[in-house]
């Protein structure tokens, strides 16, 4: 049955650390204010989960807690998955604005690709609704969201207030610590996450893979990235487009005669 919502702006939240998580608590109060909040997280952690949705086993939907202007929900599936089953099964309506987050962890970079923060974001992008990530650069269970909240609370209102281009979610990383210099909207860094997996043993003898790896940023000295934003005590935001499509390519492959290959129709 999908439950009822009044004439308040409605406001989904997401994330993917779990909904015991300390910063979907500190979401679920900044964006409250707003709006009735309804919050579909998944019951466990769900990091690097990117985009990920079930398809080979059961979703499940359980009440964690219900309150005037508050219903929270816990699933079993990804951040994608929980946008998906309230857009389409709980509400009555469609939200006005998704808010996935605060993470626990930087998001900024590539790292956007594998963030399940970012899925829940743009699952929410992809049904035409208003969409940000936020993600604060603390990876500690209990890490301080005081400054984050602020920033999270000033760019949401600006959101509420003047909406987001269609087919565009916002990711949002914010630095730890209180001395915040502002927000710097910022293309993403171009670098890449080098790799390494640690081989151990377990206790019976088999071999098994711990995945480790640093950052390399490959342009350390551009000043418009969200990772020099961030190493200069500033908040980042990039808009990021769902749409892949890269136009350059798509003119010189046309300039270049691929499509001029002849077609292959067999012959009747």
């Amino acid at each position: 049955m999908k439950i009822k919502i009044n004439n308040r702006p409605l406001i989904l939240v997401t994330n993917d650390d779990g909904v015991t998580a300390k910063g979907i608590d500190t979401l679920i109060n900044v964006v409250k204010v707003f709006g009735d909040v309804v919050v579909v997280a998944p019951g466990r952690a769900m990091s690097g989960m990117s985009h990920a949705i079930t398809t080979r086993i059961p979703l499940y939907l359980r009440t964690v807690k219900k309150e005037e202007g508050l219903s929270v929900y816990k699933s079993n599936g990804s951040p994608a998955d929980c946008v998906k089953i309230a857009v389409n099964y709980l509400l009555d309506r469609k939200p006005d604005f998704v808010v996935s987050g605060i993470n626990h962890g930087s998001n900024s970079s590539v790292s956007m690709h594998y963030s399940g923060t970012m899925g829940g974001a743009r699952e929410g992008t992809l049904f035409g609704i208003p969409s940000i990530a936020f993600s604060l650069l603390d990876y500690r269970a209990d890490a301080d969201f005081s400054t984050a909240s602020y920033y999270v609370g000033e760019i949401f209102r600006w959101v509420f207030e003047h909406g987001i281009a269609k087919g565009v979610s916002y990711n949002v990383n914010i630095p730890p610590g209180d001395n915040l210099k502002g927000i710097k909207i910022c293309r993403q860094a171009k670098g890449r996450w080098v790799e390494q997996f640690e081989r151990r043993v377990d206790p019976r003898g088999r071999d098994y893979f711990w995945l480790t790896g640093y950052y390399d940023n490959h342009e350390p000295d551009a000043t418009d990235t969200d990772e020099w934003a961030l190493a200069n005590n500033y908040v980042s935001l990039v808009p990021c487009s769902v749409d892949a499509t890269d136009f350059e390519s798509v003119e010189r492959l046309k300039e270049n005669g691929l499509e001029s290959v002849p077609s292959h129709i067999a012959s009747v």
